[in-house]
């Protein structure tokens, strides 16, 4: 196993009830990617929601920019590595990282555990690069890993620079700080034109703090049980479904409407976002 310090000891590989492989931080009891585990997750839930591939193949001369909000065991930046490694031509990807450890994708590119996290050839030697050296360009691809707590961490990217968002944190339960309207107002600071934020979090809490920091929301991937995780948007028209009036009459009867730091007046706010008007 790649040697990063302690911190892959706080983690462990477990069989989720379907059969997949997954990531469980013995410190939260959290698990990265559940249920389905962490290829078909991430395909789902962020790589085509994102439409991904089609932004890569349009002719701009820019990077696309993607900020991979909590590494983890690494399964969504490698699901977008492979997507731009799929293909001829193109824009260049950009892959920002952030995470407090890397401990998780340490286990992940074990040789015991690769296999099962999508990490064979090319894309095992990216993320043993970042590993090792924080950064990995293939040509297709750039790789780079932020260390640190966010949403300070954010600071370290230019206004307007990134194209797309894959926001994969750990829940609010055992990390409240990440979904708040503070973290999501950081984050549209950073969101140029165009740029879409993908979340597996259907949580009404997380949808207030978005539309609150000034993003359009809308609905995401189906993630079961009759549940569908969330698309924040800088232009409204991106959104294929966004939350319309009905949601906003159950906004007003849940019991969980609002993250911790909403002001006072956050139902009335809401309501005049401009995608309910």
């Amino acid at each position: 196993m790649p040697r990063v310090n302690d911190d892959a000891l706080d983690c462990e590989v477990v069989t989720t009830r379907l059969g997949a492989r997954a990531v469980r931080d013995r410190l939260t009891g959290e698990l990265m990617h559940p249920v389905v585990g962490p290829i078909v997750e991430a395909e789902r839930l962020y790589v085509a929601p994102s439409r991904l591939r089609g932004r890569l193949a349009e002719p701009d001369p820019r990077p696309l920019v993607l900020l991979d909000v909590g590494l983890g065991a690494g399964s969504n930046a490698i699901g977008a590595w492979k997507a731009s490694a799929d293909r001829a031509g193109g824009r260049v990807l950009e892959i920002v990282s952030f995470d407090r450890s890397l401990g998780a994708i340490a286990l992940a590119v074990d040789d015991a555990n690769a296999a099962d996290f999508g990490f064979d050839g090319a894309s095992r030697a990216a993320a043993l690069a970042v590993i090792d050296r924080r950064f990995h360009d293939a040509g297709h691809a750039r790789w780079r890993y932020v260390d640190g707590a966010l949403p300070g961490t954010l600071s370290s990217v230019d206004d307007a620079a990134a194209d797309l968002v894959f926001w994969d944190p750990f829940s609010p339960r055992a990390n409240p700080d990440l979904w708040t309207v503070r973290s999501f107002a950081a984050l549209l600071r950073v969101c140029r034109a165009g740029a879409t934020v993908h979340t597996y979090s259907g949580a009404t809490a997380t949808r207030s703090a978005m539309l609150l920091a000034g993003f359009a929301v809308g609905l995401g991937a189906p993630t079961g049980d009759n549940k569908w995780a969330t698309i924040g948007a800088v232009d409204a028209t991106d959104l294929a479904t966004p939350l319309d009036g009905r949601w906003i009459d159950r906004l007003g009867r849940s019991h969980a409407a609002f993250p911790c730091d909403a002001p006072a007046d956050a139902i009335d706010r809401i309501r005049s976002a401009p995608q309910f008007r």
